[in-house]
Order: structure tokens, then sequence, then C-alpha cells
């Protein structure tokens, strides 16, 4: 390094200091004045003590550009573009992660929350893009992330994520041809028949399903309803629709109502009807007040999602599928992790099954045309968290044991006591799911008398224990399992 001791002699010659071991000791904040005539070890040898060294003023000029320095020779202050690049590096070692999901959802919400989980775990740095689903996706000008989570449903959004030449996770249950990006979704057949198995407990034997026109993927969820209503209602008439929300929102919408109220005519009743989005269900409910048709006497009305504001906003509130969007946000984080470290990709999509349903006034009902099996189902649902058992219900409803039998296996399928094990341990997947609670409180809550039969029933129900069945869906609690 060339310097000049602008203290001592300001207009003296220029000294050459070479790059001495001992020199490395001045630490990066000191440059070396040299006076006129000493040299490198000289001024070592003068100016430094152990490890301390007396801090100069940094009044120096360097020799011009073009000035050859031999070989030997180097900086003592650090070089600065090294120094930010350092610098970059550092920030570098935080995995950017971009979350391209809507955010005008509750789904949407729950799931970004389970990104979120899972990357105060990790460590992550993310970008969130907020907007509804029919906000196109897009990247900040110059973003330069390690990892996307994205809604992919279009062509258009593939190609805009496949552009940016990172690892990326798919949570759209859409299913593109020549798209291969991994996949975290909505097992849509499973919730089909979860939709199913709901409104059959309600004692309904006529189904019918309000869902968008030409989408293979809400055809997975019809079939998977369908398929499971089978065996008490041979027809299943599916409505299609389109849905728009743009500048002809408000026309589509009144079309929308006139379709709806057409072919609710031609519906009997009573009569089930699942839609396939939380907006439709509200149309449909609207369709039924303007016919004058009573809900959920006539025509129960169950989503297939479970957006809670807008669902409990409806009049009557609006039931629905309790997706596991936050756990699917969650595994999508965990998958893209993976793969940022060099992971492999898997060859399946991992499709997640929804936990319940939330029920509200919507299915709140019975279609069960027998007054004293009524009652006695109506018992059940009340009580079954209390301890009680099938004489209970013959005390509440003055009928024989044999007839009760009977008439249970005819409408629901199954006896009055295989129905109070089935509410229980409807309540208890619900307990699990959305809470701490300790199993041995979670039995006494659902019903059960103890934990150890609590675990008996939900093994032979289930094929699981009570605690495997919470780690598999709760998704709070799964962020810190690896």
């Amino acid at each position: 390094m060339v310097v000049r001791d602008s203290r001592r002699n300001p207009r003296g010659p220029l000294a050459v200091i070479p790059a001495q071991a001992g020199i490395q000791a001045l630490g990066k904040r000191h440059w070396i004045p040299a006076c006129a005539g000493m040299t490198g070890d000289d001024y070592l040898r003068n100016h430094v003590s152990g490890d301390h060294v007396r801090p100069f003023r940094r009044h120096t000029r360097c020799l011009p550009q073009n000035s050859q320095l031999p070989e030997d020779l180097r900086m003592v202050e650090p070089n600065r573009r090294n120094r930010s690049r350092r610098r970059r590096s550092s920030e570098r070692s935080t995995p950017h992660v971009a979350v391209l999901v809507d955010t005008a959802t509750g789904w949407g919400r729950r799931l970004v929350r389970g990104v979120v989980n899972y990357s105060q775990h990790a460590n992550w740095s993310l970008w969130i893009k907020s907007g509804g689903q029919e906000t196109p996706l897009w990247l900040p000008p110059g973003w330069q992330g390690d990892g996307i989570i994205a809604r992919i449903g279009t062509p258009a959004a593939a190609r805009r994520i496949r552009a940016a030449g990172v690892p990326a996770v798919n949570i759209s249950a859409i299913e593109l041809p020549d798209v291969d990006f991994p996949r975290v979704a909505t097992d849509l057949r499973a919730a089909g028949r979860l939709a199913a198995e709901h409104l059959l407990d309600r004692g309904f034997v006529q189904f019918a399903y309000y869902g968008l026109a030409h989408r293979p993927y809400v055809d997975h969820h019809y079939e998977g309803f369908a398929e499971t209503v089978s065996p008490v209602c041979c027809d299943c008439p599916f409505y299609g629709t389109t849905f728009d929300s743009g500048a002809g929102a408000r026309t589509a919408w009144n079309i929308r109502q006139r379709g709806l109220s057409r072919w609710l005519k031609t519906l009997d009743k009573p009569v089930a009807v699942v839609a396939w989005t939380t907006e439709l269900g509200r149309e449909l409910i609207h369709a039924c007040r303007r016919e004058g048709l009573l809900v959920p006497e006539q025509v129960a009305v169950l989503a297939a999602d479970n957006d809670e504001l807008l669902c409990e906003a409806c009049t009557p509130s609006l039931s629905g599928i309790e997706l596991t969007s936050e756990r699917i946000g969650l595994e999508a984080a965990r998958l893209l992790d993976r793969l940022m470290r060099g992971g492999r990709v898997p060859k399946r999509p991992l499709l997640l099954e929804p936990t319940g349903v939330v029920a509200r006034q919507s299915t709140d009902t019975l279609a069960v045309e027998d007054p004293d099996l009524a009652r006695a189902i109506a018992f059940i649902r009340s009580h079954a968290t209390e301890p009680i058992q099938v004489q209970d219900v013959l005390r509440e409803v003055p009928v024989s044991r044999r007839w009760l039998e009977r008439r249970f296996r005819e409408v629901l399928g199954r006896g009055p006591a295989a129905e109070i094990r089935r509410v229980r341990l409807a309540r208890v997947k619900r307990l699990l799911a959305e809470t701490e609670m300790p199993i041995p409180q979670v039995a006494r809550l659902a019903g059960f008398g103890s934990r150890e039969y609590l675990a008996a029933a939900f093994k032979a129900e289930f094929n699981l224990t009570p605690r495997q069945f919470r780690n598999q869906t709760q998704a709070r609690s799964a962020a810190g399992e690896e």
C-alpha cells in the first residue's frame, strides 16, 4: 500500500509498506500513515505494541491507478466492494420465499397462516402478494428469491412461475396439462364424500349439486359426493354455472338467480344441495328465499368450503366443509424447504382430507317423516356428549327397543348405539384438530368415560390413535416436528 503521512510531513515522499504478517493485527479500521524514509517494519516496531494500534486520521492519498505495485503488497483497509459482497452473502443465508395465494378468502388466509407458521420455524423472509383469486400472479421487479408457493390455476400463471427459475410448489386443486409443479392440495373426492356423509346423517334421500360448469376439479368433488349418496339416491342432478366477478358480475348474478329458481322448482323436496363455494351457497339460499322455499326444512344447503365470515353473515347461517388449508400451507412450505435444499421432487401430489363439517343453520334439520324417530335422533345429537345409553333414548321416546333398532337401521344404516358413538367421535375429531386439550379432557368432553375407552373406539373406527390423528391434522403443532 502507498500512503503519505500528512501529519508529520504533508509534502514528504510517499512510503511503500510491505504486507508483513504483523500488519494483519492492525484490524479493519486502521490505515498505516508512513513517514518519509520509514519502512513498514520500522513502523510496526515503533507504533504497534501487542494487539494495540495507535489510530491515525485517514489523511492519505494513493498513487495513480496505473501505478504498478509489487505482487506481495496489499492494502490494509478492506476492499469496500468485497465488504458489500460479504454483506449480501450474509443476507442470502436467509431464504427468500414468495407466497402468491389469494388473501381475499378465509381459505387463502388460513393457508398463508400455515406458511407463516413454518417460515418462523425455518427463518424465512416472505413476500406475500395480497389479492383475490382473479388477481394475476406476479413477482416484484428484480425479485431474486429462493422459492415460490403459488396457486397455479392457469397456463399463464404456470409460465410466469417457471420463468422465475426457482423451486415452486403449487397449492391449487386445478390440474393443468403439461404443468408438473409439485402440488399440495385438498383431496376433493374425500371432501365430496364427507359432504355426503354429513347430509346422509340428516336423513336426506334426495340430493343435488350446484357448481361451476366444465371444471374437472369440480367434477372430482361432485363424483365423490354422488358416489357416496348413490345407495339411497340413484339420481343426483348437477347444476353447472359460470362465475363472473368482473365488470359483468351484476348481470351474471341476475342470470344465475333466474336459472337457480327454475332449477329448484324441478327438485323433489326435501332435498340437500352441496354448493361448490361459500359464495355459490349464499346465492342458492337467496334463490330459495325468492321462491319461498324454507332453508333447511325444504332445501338444506352445504358449502364445499368454509369462509367463516361469509357463512355466518348469511341468513340462515351456512354450513361448510372445514378444509385443511392451514395444514396445506404448512405442508407446502415443508416441501418447498426440502426442494430448496436440493431434495427430490415427489412423483405424486400430496392430497389432504378435510377435517370435518362446521354445521350451522342451513343443515340443522332432520329429513325424517317419522316423528318418533326424529325425536330419538335429535335427543342423541343433543345429549351424546353426556354419558347416555340406548336406555336413555327409550325413556325419552316411548317405543320398543326392537322398533328403535329397526327404524334407525332403515333410515340411517346403523343402530342407535352406533349413532351415539358416531356423534361422540365427530366431537373428538373437532377437539383434536382445533384445540390443544389433553386427551383425557377430550374424552370427558366428548362423552367417553375414560381415555382408554376413547382410544379403543377411535382406533377401531379410524385405525389411528387420537394422538396420531392430532399430529396429522393440526398444523399449529406440526411446524415444530421437523
